[in-house]
C-alpha cells in the first residue's frame, strides 16, 4: 500500500536537479535508453554480473513489443455503423474514421477526412461557433455491387488497416494509413473483376461549427459559403473559402497500377490567406508517385520507434489489449507541434463541444505521456508556453496587468473570443456572476506541465514555462483572497466545475491555490529566484482556509455540500491528482475513502471518467481490487467496440486517462518516492513493465512473477534524489551497471534510498537472489475477446 508510512523528502529534495536533459525535451523527441544502457554495458568488466550490468536491450527476450501489439490489434467481421465502432488513423494532424454510409450501410463505406488545424476565425461568436473546429467532409468508397461482408484488421504496429470488403459482385482488397510525416490519407484498394467500376466520391461539409446541431446559433452567425470543387492538372481539390478570410482546401488524385487503384487525399489551412490550396496541391503532387508499399517504409519506422520507448503487459488480455490501442490512439491524436487535443480529437464528428476543454478534457487527455515515456507528444507544455500572450487577453481587463488565466475552451491558440462572457465561458471574476467564475483551470493545466518537468527534470521547463505562468496564475488569486473573522484566509464565490452554483471556499480552486504556492516556493528556491511574493504565498500556505468538509468528506466549498450525482472530481483534486492529502494519517485516510464512497455513490450522472477518478484514487491507497472494479465498470458501461468513449458527442479524454489509472496501478512516483506494483489486483500475479517513465527522471523496469517482484531495475537521466518502495520482502541486494554492490540506506515499510548520479542504474533483489532479467509478455489468465466487431 501507498499510504501512511512513505518516507517524505523534503520537496526541494524532490524538485532538485538542475537542467538535466538542458531543454532538449521542449524541442525534440525523447530518445531510448537504449544506447546509453549498451554504452554502459561496453565499459562492465568481464566479471561484472549479469542480473545487475545486463544492458537495456539484452532485457527484451525476442521481440514483445511485436506480440504485444499484433495480440491488441482491432479486428472487424462486422461492418461498423459509427464512429465509436469503425477503425481509425490519424498523426495528431491529419484523421480519418472509417464506417458505413448512414442511410447506406451495404453500399457504400465512409472514409472521413478531419483536421485538428481547421477553425473558423470570427472570435465575436466565442470559442464554440465563431472559433469552433469546423467539419471538412468525407470520402465514400461505393462498390458495384451490394456489400455483404468484411474482413478489417488494424495493425497498431503498423498504423494501417488492410482487409477485404465483400460485395455479391466480387471483393474489394484494401489497405489504407495517415501517414506520419506526410499527413496523407493513403487507401489502396486492388478489385476483384467484377468490382473493377468501384468509385470514390468526396462529400464536402458544410463549414458551420457542429454545436449548431445542439444549440442556437448567436445573433448573426451565418455558415461559410459552400466548397468550391475544382481540377487542377488531375489534382481535384475542394476549396472552402472562410468569411473571416482564409481556407480550408482537401486535395484528392487516384493513381491506378495495374489493377490496384490507390486513393492520395491531404487537407491544408490557411488563414487569413489563402496559401492551403498551394500547399494541399503539392502534397498530394509529390505523394501519388509513392505506392503505399513505399510509403509505408517511413512511416512505420516512426510507430515502430514510438512504441519501443516503454512496454508494460499484464495477465488481463482485454485490459492489456485496451492499454495498447490507448498509445496508438494517442499517437494517432497527438504531437507537440499539434494543436492540444480538442474534445474528439482529430476526428470530429457531430457534437456540442467542437474545441478545446480546459476544466477536465485536456488535463486527462495528457497524463498517459510522461509514465508510457512520450513526452513527444506534449502539446500542452508548448502551447502554453507559445501562447500565453492571449492568455492575458481571457483575463478580466483590471487584472491583466499581474495575472494569468484560460477560461473553460479556447481553441488551438487559447483564444475564447469576445462572445465569453455573454455565454458564461470566461474566466470570470470571484465573487460576481455572471460570468461563472471558474477560476483554476490554468493552474490545474499547468500542473500537466509540472508533470513534464517532474518526468524530465527539464529545468528550462520550470524555469521558462511552468514558474513564470503558474506565477501569474495564482496571483489572480491573490487579489480575491480575504482574511475572514476566524483568521483565516478565504476565497469569495467561485465555481466548481460542472456541479453548479458558486460557492466560497470552493475546494476545486482551495486546493489548486495551495498546490500553486507550494510549487512557485519550491521552484523559485530550486531556481535560485528572490521572488517579491514569496511571503505571500507562505501567508497562503500558513493561513489559507481549511478545505471545507461535512461527514461526507469534501464539499463542493463552504456554502455547497456534495449532495447529487456529479461525474466530475473537481472537489477532490487534492487527493488525485495533486496528492496533497494522500492518506498519511488514518483521519485523512477515512477522509479520503468517506469522499470516494459518497461521491460515486449518486448514480445519475456518473460517466466514465468518474470511473478513471475513482480507480485513481482506489490506487493511490493501494486498493487493487477497487482500481480494477472500477475500471470494470467503465469497460462494461462506457468503452465502445473501438475503445472510443461517448457522451452527447465523442469525447477523447475518458479511455485515454484509463491508461494513466493503470499507469497509478502499476507505478506511482509522487512525493519522491517510486512505488513499484503499489496497486495490483490478486489475480494479476505476474506483470512486466519496462522503461516506465517517473518522477524524478527514472526509467523504470520490474517483473512480478507468481505473485512476487522479482527484480526493479532504476536508470536515472538526471541524478535526482532515488527513493524506490521495491515491494520485495526481506533484506534485498541493490548492485549498480557494473555488478557492484551499490551503497544504499533502507527506510522502512520495503523502501530503499539509493545513491544515483546520473546515467547510472541499480537494480534491486531479494537477497541472494539472481532471477533471469528479462523483459517479456505474461501469460493471460483467460481468453478474451479482440476490440472492434467480432462476428455476431
Amino acid at each position: 500500500m501507498s499510504g501512511p508510512s512513505a518516507p517524505d523528502p523534503s520537496r526541494r529534495s524532490v524538485l532538485a536537479t538542475g537542467s538535466a536533459l538542458s531543454g532538449a525535451l521542449l524541442t525534440s523527441a525523447l530518445t531510448t535508453t537504449r544506447a546509453t544502457a549498451a554504452d554502459r554495458a561496453k565499459a562492465a568488466p568481464a566479471e561484472a554480473d549479469p542480473v545487475a550490468s545486463a544492458p537495456a536491450s539484452a532485457l527484451v527476450s525476442g521481440d514483445p513489443w511485436r506480440t504485444v501489439l499484433d495480440d491488441a490489434d482491432l479486428v472487424w467481421q462486422r461492418m461498423p455503423t459509427a464512429w465509436h465502432e469503425g477503425p481509425f488513423l490519424g498523426n495528431g494532424f491529419l484523421g480519418s474514421g472509417i464506417y458505413a454510409e448512414p442511410g447506406a450501410t451495404s453500399t457504400a463505406v465512409r472514409f472521413t477526412v478531419q483536421h485538428s488545424e481547421v477553425q473558423d476565425h470570427r472570435p465575436e461568436f466565442g470559442s464554440l461557433f465563431g472559433l469552433a473546429r469546423l467539419p471538412i467532409g468525407y470520402f465514400t468508397l461505393e462498390p458495384v455491387g451490394v456489400i455483404t461482408g468484411l474482413d478489417w484488421r488494424l495493425s497498431l504496429r503498423k498504423a494501417e488497416l488492410t482487409g477485404t470488403l465483400t460485395t455479391d459482385r466480387g471483393t474489394l482488397a484494401l489497405r489504407a494509413l495517415v501517414h506520419n510525416d506526410r499527413s496523407v490519407l493513403a487507401v489502396e484498394v486492388t478489385p476483384s473483376e467484377g468490382e473493377r467500376d468501384f468509385r470514390w466520391v468526396f462529400h464536402p461539409a458544410d463549414a458551420i461549427s457542429p454545436r449548431a446541431a445542439f444549440k442556437p446559433l448567436p445573433d448573426g452567425y451565418q455558415g461559410n459559403p459552400p466548397a468550391q470543387v475544382t481540377d487542377h492538372d488531375g489534382i481535384t481539390a475542394a476549396v472552402q473559402p472562410l468569411l473571416a478570410g482564409g481556407q480550408h482546401v482537401t486535395a484528392w488524385r487516384e493513381r491506378a497500377r495495374g489493377r490496384t487503384r490507390t486513393l492520395y487525399a491531404h487537407v491544408a489551412h490557411s488563414h487569413p490567406g489563402t496559401t492551403a490550396l498551394g500547399r494541399a496541391l503539392q502534397t498530394v503532387r509529390r505523394t501519388e508517385p509513392l505506392p503505399c508499399s513505399v510509403l509505408a517504409l517511413d512511416h512505420r519506422a516512426w510507430w515502430h520507434a514510438y512504441y519501443r520507448k516503454s512496454f508494460l503487459s499484464l495477465p488481463d488480455a482485454r485490459i492489456q489489449r485496451f492499454y495498447w490501442i490507448q498509445l496508438y490512439k494517442a499517437a494517432s491524436a497527438a504531437r507537440r507541434d499539434a494543436p492540444v487535443m480538442a474534445t474528439s480529437g482529430p476526428w470530429l464528428e457531430p457534437t456540442p463541444w467542437p474545441n478545446t476543454w480546459w476544466n477536465l478534457n485536456v488535463q486527462l487527455e495528457y497524463w498517459l505521456i510522461h509514465g508510457s515515456n512520450h513526452l513527444e507528444l506534449d502539446a500542452v507544455t508548448r502551447a502554453l508556453s507559445e501562447f500565453r500572450d492571449n492568455l492575458a487577453q481571457e483575463t478580466p481587463a483590471p487584472y491583466r496587468s499581474d495575472s494569468l488565466g484560460i477560461p473553460r475552451t479556447t481553441d488551438p491558440h487559447l483564444v475564447n473570443g469576445a462572445a465569453s462572457t455573454l455565454m458564461g465561458y470566461g474566466v470570470g471574476i470571484p465573487g460576481q456572476d455572471p460570468p461563472t467564475p471558474e477560476v483554476g483551470n490554468l493552474t490545474w493545466a499547468l500542473h500537466n506541465v509540472w508533470l513534464s518537468y517532474r518526468h524530465t527534470m527539464d529545468e528550462s521547463i520550470l524555469r521558462d514555462v511552468l514558474f513564470p505562468l503558474l506565477r501569474k496564475a495564482v496571483n489572480y488569486y491573490l487579489h480575491f483572497l480575504e482574511p475572514g473573522p476566524d483568521g483565516k484566509l478565504h476565497l469569495p464565490a467561485t465555481f466548481s466545475p460542472e456541479y453548479g452554483g458558486d460557492s466560497r471556499d470552493c475546494n476545486y480552486d482551495l486546493m489548486l491555490l495551495t498546490w500553486g504556492c507550494r510549487t512557485l516556493l519550491d521552484s523559485a528556491e530550486l531556481l535560485g529566484i528572490k521572488d517579491p511574493l514569496a511571503p505571500r504565498w507562505r501567508e497562503v500556505l500558513a493561513k489559507r482556509a481549511p478545505y471545507p468538509t461535512d461527514a461526507n468528506g469534501f464539499m463542493i466549498g463552504a456554502d455547497i455540500p456534495f449532495a447529487k450525482s456529479h461525474r466530475h472530481y473537481s472537489h477532490l483534486l487534492a487527493v488525485y491528482p495533486l496528492y496533497e492529502v494522500t492518506g498519511r494519517t488514518p483521519d485523512e485516510r477515512a477522509l479520503i475513502e468517506r469522499s470516494l464512497a459518497h461521491w460515486v455513490g449518486f448514480e445519475g450522472a456518473l460517466q466514465g471518467y468518474t470511473f478513471t477518478g475513482a480507480a485513481s484514487m482506489s490506487a493511490l491507497l493501494g486498493n487493487g481490487e477497487d482500481a480494477l472494479a472500477y475500471l470494470g465498470e467503465l469497460m462494461t458501461r462506457f468503452i465502445q467496440p473501438n475503445t472510443m468513449y461517448k457522451e452527447s458527442g465523442p469525447v477523447i479524454e475518458t479511455p485515454l486517462s484509463a491508461a494513466q489509472s493503470l499507469h497509478d496501478m502499476v507505478c506511482q512516483s509522487w512525493g519522491g518516492v517510486v512505488r513499484v506494483f503499489p496497486a495490483l489486483p490478486a489475480a494479476w500475479k505476474d506483470l512486466t513493465v519496462h522503461d516506465f517513465r517517473t518522477q524524478g527522471a527514472f526509467l523504470l523496469s520490474a517483473v512480478r512473477q507468481g505473485g512476487v517482484t522479482r527484480w526493479v531495475r532504476l536508470v536515472s537521466e538526471a541524478g535526482a534524489p532515488c527513493v524506490v518502495r521495491h515491494g520485495i520482502a526481506g533484506p534485498v541486494d541493490v548492485r549498480d551497471g557494473r555488478g557492484r554492490p551499490l551503497r544504499h540506506e533502507d527506510v522502512g515499510d520495503g523502501t530503499v534510498r539509493i545513491a544515483l548520479r546520473r546515467g547510472e542504474s541499480a537494480i534491486v533483489t531479494a537477497k541472494g537472489d539472481r532471477p533471469e532479467l528479462s523483459v517479456a509478455p505474461v501469460r493471460p489468465n483467460g481468453a478474451a475477446p479482440r476490440w472492434g466487431l467480432p462476428p455476431a
